[in-house]
């Protein structure tokens, strides 16, 4: 996903990292480039909001539970899917 313009940190990059940045597990300087990012990127930003609210429904239903592998690759080969599409 790319909105075309030139950004510091590239959009394919804040994609990548936006669950280990919304779960805390950036350090500052990553944290501080993501958020200028989605402060400049409208489509980043709206992934990003879509993948804040589908972890906030996960965490309230499932609680602590632990997804299995299989599962775990699921998800993540669809949301691969999803941005493939979206980036066409």
């Amino acid at each position: 996903m790319s909105c075309g313009k030139h950004h510091d940190t590239d959009c394919a990059e804040v994609l990548d990292k936006v669950y280990t940045y919304l779960d805390g597990e950036l350090d500052e300087g990553n944290c501080a480039d993501i958020r200028q990012h989605l402060d400049e990127c409208h489509p980043c930003l709206e992934e990003y909001g879509l993948e804040q609210v589908v972890k906030q429904l996960v965490a309230k239903h499932c609680g602590c539970d632990q997804a299995s592998a299989d599962l775990r690759a699921k998800v993540l080969e669809r949301i691969d899917k999803v941005r493939s599409e979206i980036a066409r």
